[in-house]
Protein backbone atom coordinates (compact mmCIF):
# COMPACT_ATOMS: atom_id res chain seq x y z
CA UNK A 1 0.00 0.00 0.00
CA UNK A 2 1.28 3.64 -0.69
CA UNK A 3 -1.88 5.82 -0.27
CA UNK A 4 -3.16 7.68 2.85
CA UNK A 5 -6.65 5.56 3.89
CA UNK A 6 -9.78 7.04 1.74
CA UNK A 7 -10.46 10.61 3.13
CA UNK A 8 -7.61 10.93 5.15
CA UNK A 9 -5.65 14.26 3.75
CA UNK A 10 -2.25 15.58 5.45
CA UNK A 11 -2.30 19.58 5.27
CA UNK A 12 0.92 21.44 4.84
CA UNK A 13 1.18 23.42 7.51
CA UNK A 14 -0.01 20.06 9.75
CA UNK A 15 3.77 20.03 11.43
CA UNK A 16 6.13 17.03 12.33
CA UNK A 17 3.05 14.86 14.00
CA UNK A 18 0.69 15.50 10.87
CA UNK A 19 0.65 12.27 9.59
CA UNK A 20 0.02 9.95 12.89
CA UNK A 21 -2.59 12.26 13.99
CA UNK A 22 -4.65 12.14 10.64
CA UNK A 23 -4.01 8.11 10.54
CA UNK A 24 -5.62 7.84 14.27
CA UNK A 25 -8.60 10.02 13.65
CA UNK A 26 -8.93 7.31 11.45
CA UNK A 27 -8.91 4.51 14.02
CA UNK A 28 -5.32 3.32 12.84
CA UNK A 29 -3.05 2.95 15.55
CA UNK A 30 -0.59 2.29 16.43
CA UNK A 31 1.39 3.87 13.69
CA UNK A 32 5.56 3.03 13.00
CA UNK A 33 8.41 4.67 11.38
CA UNK A 34 10.93 3.32 10.16
CA UNK A 35 14.18 4.19 8.85
CA UNK A 36 18.01 3.74 8.07
CA UNK A 37 21.68 4.81 8.42
CA UNK A 38 24.82 4.35 6.52
CA UNK A 39 23.15 2.88 3.44
CA UNK A 40 26.12 5.20 1.00
CA UNK A 41 28.98 4.16 3.64
CA UNK A 42 31.21 2.12 2.18
CA UNK A 43 32.39 1.18 5.00
CA UNK A 44 30.61 -0.06 8.83
CA UNK A 45 27.15 -1.85 8.93
CA UNK A 46 23.90 -0.73 7.83
CA UNK A 47 21.35 -0.02 10.81
CA UNK A 48 17.90 0.20 10.62
CA UNK A 49 15.64 1.96 13.48
CA UNK A 50 11.84 1.92 14.31
CA UNK A 51 9.98 3.68 16.43
CA UNK A 52 6.26 3.95 17.60
CA UNK A 53 5.44 7.39 19.28
CA UNK A 54 2.37 7.33 21.62
CA UNK A 55 -0.57 9.74 20.92
CA UNK A 56 -0.85 13.30 22.41
CA UNK A 57 2.10 15.36 24.41
CA UNK A 58 3.46 12.09 25.15
CA UNK A 59 4.84 11.84 22.23
CA UNK A 60 5.92 14.46 21.19
CA UNK A 61 9.90 14.53 21.59
CA UNK A 62 11.52 17.92 21.86
CA UNK A 63 13.77 19.37 19.22
CA UNK A 64 12.97 16.21 17.18
CA UNK A 65 14.00 16.68 13.30
CA UNK A 66 15.89 14.53 10.54
CA UNK A 67 18.79 12.58 12.46
CA UNK A 68 21.12 14.53 9.44
CA UNK A 69 19.74 18.01 10.58
CA UNK A 70 20.58 17.41 14.32
CA UNK A 71 24.03 18.23 15.94
CA UNK A 72 25.57 14.95 17.27
CA UNK A 73 24.54 16.42 20.51
CA UNK A 74 20.90 17.11 19.67
CA UNK A 75 20.63 13.86 18.59
CA UNK A 76 21.93 12.30 21.68
CA UNK A 77 19.12 14.24 23.54
CA UNK A 78 16.63 13.18 20.93
CA UNK A 79 17.98 9.75 21.17
CA UNK A 80 17.24 9.92 24.94
CA UNK A 81 13.81 10.92 25.08
CA UNK A 82 12.53 9.17 22.49
CA UNK A 83 14.34 5.47 24.29
CA UNK A 84 12.36 6.53 27.00
CA UNK A 85 8.77 7.72 25.77
CA UNK A 86 8.34 5.43 22.78
CA UNK A 87 6.12 2.42 23.09
CA UNK A 88 8.11 0.54 21.06
CA UNK A 89 11.48 0.52 19.53
CA UNK A 90 13.96 -1.39 17.74
CA UNK A 91 17.20 -0.75 16.10
CA UNK A 92 18.91 -3.57 13.80
CA UNK A 93 22.68 -3.41 12.43
CA UNK A 94 23.27 -5.25 9.20
CA UNK A 95 27.38 -6.37 9.02
CA UNK A 96 29.40 -5.19 6.07
CA UNK A 97 29.67 -8.75 5.27
CA UNK A 98 25.83 -9.02 4.94
CA UNK A 99 25.93 -6.32 2.98
CA UNK A 100 28.08 -7.21 0.63
CA UNK A 101 26.24 -10.26 0.10
CA UNK A 102 22.99 -9.06 -0.29
CA UNK A 103 23.64 -5.83 -1.93
CA UNK A 104 22.56 -2.56 -0.76
CA UNK A 105 19.03 -2.29 -1.54
CA UNK A 106 18.09 -5.58 -0.62
CA UNK A 107 20.12 -5.04 2.46
CA UNK A 108 18.27 -2.10 3.09
CA UNK A 109 14.77 -3.40 2.59
CA UNK A 110 15.49 -6.58 4.63
CA UNK A 111 16.65 -4.29 7.64
CA UNK A 112 13.74 -2.49 7.70
CA UNK A 113 11.81 -5.33 8.30
CA UNK A 114 13.73 -6.73 10.72
CA UNK A 115 13.60 -3.72 12.29
CA UNK A 116 9.68 -3.56 12.36
CA UNK A 117 9.59 -7.22 13.26
CA UNK A 118 11.39 -6.77 16.14
CA UNK A 119 8.62 -4.28 17.49
CA UNK A 120 6.90 -5.72 20.77
CA UNK A 121 4.00 -3.98 19.68
CA UNK A 122 3.09 -5.17 16.87
CA UNK A 123 2.12 -1.55 14.59
CA UNK A 124 -1.37 -1.59 12.03
CA UNK A 125 0.13 0.66 10.03
CA UNK A 126 4.15 1.69 9.08
CA UNK A 127 5.18 5.12 7.86
CA UNK A 128 8.66 4.35 5.47
CA UNK A 129 11.07 7.35 4.17
CA UNK A 130 11.20 7.74 0.43
CA UNK A 131 10.33 4.51 -0.90
CA UNK A 132 7.70 1.61 -0.06
CA UNK A 133 8.39 -1.74 1.44
CA UNK A 134 6.65 -4.91 1.46
CA UNK A 135 6.68 -7.63 3.02
CA UNK A 136 6.16 -5.92 6.64
CA UNK A 137 2.83 -7.52 7.06
CA UNK A 138 1.02 -4.47 7.54
CA UNK A 139 -0.30 -1.39 5.46
CA UNK A 140 2.12 1.66 5.05
CA UNK A 141 2.81 4.60 3.25
CA UNK A 142 6.32 5.98 1.52
CA UNK A 143 6.56 8.95 2.60
CA UNK A 144 8.83 11.58 0.52
CA UNK A 145 11.25 13.00 2.85
CA UNK A 146 10.11 11.30 5.90
CA UNK A 147 12.69 11.53 8.12
CA UNK A 148 11.46 15.48 8.04
CA UNK A 149 8.06 15.50 8.00
CA UNK A 150 6.44 12.50 10.02
CA UNK A 151 7.52 12.25 13.36
CA UNK A 152 7.74 8.82 13.82
CA UNK A 153 10.10 8.36 10.58
CA UNK A 154 12.45 10.64 12.22
CA UNK A 155 12.89 9.17 15.61
CA UNK A 156 13.63 6.06 13.94
CA UNK A 157 16.24 8.09 12.03
CA UNK A 158 17.68 8.93 15.12
CA UNK A 159 17.36 5.92 16.65
CA UNK A 160 19.59 4.74 13.66
CA UNK A 161 22.22 7.52 13.32
CA UNK A 162 22.75 7.47 16.87
CA UNK A 163 23.45 3.85 16.39
CA UNK A 164 25.67 3.67 13.86
CA UNK A 165 27.57 6.72 14.71
CA UNK A 166 28.48 4.58 18.47
CA UNK A 167 29.41 2.41 16.40
CA UNK A 168 31.90 3.83 13.91
CA UNK A 169 33.45 5.34 16.74
CA UNK A 170 34.43 2.28 18.26
CA UNK A 171 35.86 0.88 15.03
CA UNK A 172 37.30 4.16 14.86
CA UNK A 173 39.43 2.97 18.22
CA UNK A 174 40.73 -0.49 16.05
CA UNK A 175 41.43 1.42 13.10
CA UNK A 176 42.41 4.75 13.53
CA UNK A 177 44.03 5.68 10.68
CA UNK A 178 40.60 5.83 8.54
CA UNK A 179 39.79 8.66 10.95
CA UNK A 180 35.85 6.52 11.08
CA UNK A 181 34.84 8.67 13.70
CA UNK A 182 34.61 11.93 11.87
CA UNK A 183 32.99 10.47 8.50
CA UNK A 184 31.35 7.55 9.84
CA UNK A 185 32.71 5.80 6.73
CA UNK A 186 30.94 7.90 3.86
CA UNK A 187 33.51 8.80 1.25
CA UNK A 188 35.43 12.21 2.03
CA UNK A 189 38.58 14.00 0.88
CA UNK A 190 40.01 12.54 4.07
CA UNK A 191 38.41 8.93 3.84
CA UNK A 192 39.73 8.99 -0.08
CA UNK A 193 42.84 9.68 1.29
CA UNK A 194 43.05 7.08 3.80
CA UNK A 195 41.88 4.44 1.49
CA UNK A 196 45.11 5.14 -1.07
CA UNK A 197 47.48 5.37 1.58
CA UNK A 198 46.24 2.05 3.20
CA UNK A 199 43.73 0.15 1.09
CA UNK A 200 40.34 -1.11 2.56
CA UNK A 201 39.79 -2.03 5.79
CA UNK A 202 38.14 -5.69 7.06
CA UNK A 203 34.94 -3.17 7.46
CA UNK A 204 34.96 -1.91 4.10
CA UNK A 205 32.71 -2.61 1.75
CA UNK A 206 33.88 -4.23 -0.95
CA UNK A 207 31.05 -4.01 -3.79
CA UNK A 208 31.68 -0.04 -3.90
CA UNK A 209 34.22 1.01 -6.77
CA UNK A 210 35.85 3.04 -4.68
CA UNK A 211 36.91 0.02 -2.47
CA UNK A 212 37.73 -2.27 -4.60
CA UNK A 213 40.06 -0.29 -6.64
CA UNK A 214 42.16 1.01 -3.53
CA UNK A 215 42.46 -3.09 -2.68
CA UNK A 216 43.60 -3.10 -6.65
CA UNK A 217 40.63 -5.09 -7.78
CA UNK A 218 38.57 -4.74 -11.07
CA UNK A 219 35.83 -2.38 -10.99
CA UNK A 220 32.69 -3.28 -8.36
CA UNK A 221 29.02 -3.58 -8.53
CA UNK A 222 28.26 -0.22 -6.87
CA UNK A 223 29.48 3.14 -7.49
CA UNK A 224 30.03 5.02 -4.14
CA UNK A 225 27.75 7.78 -3.94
Amino acid sequence: MSELPRGATIRKDAGLYGYERALRRHGIDPIAGVDEAGRGACAGPLVAGAAILPPGKAGIVPGLADSKLLTERARERCYDQIVRRALSWSVVVISHEECDRLGMHVANVEALRRAVALLDLPPSYVLTDGFPVDGLGVPGLAVWKGDRVAACISAASVLAKVTRDRIMGELDARWPEYDFKTHKGYITDAHTAALAEHGPSPIHRMRFVNVRRAAGLEAGIESAP
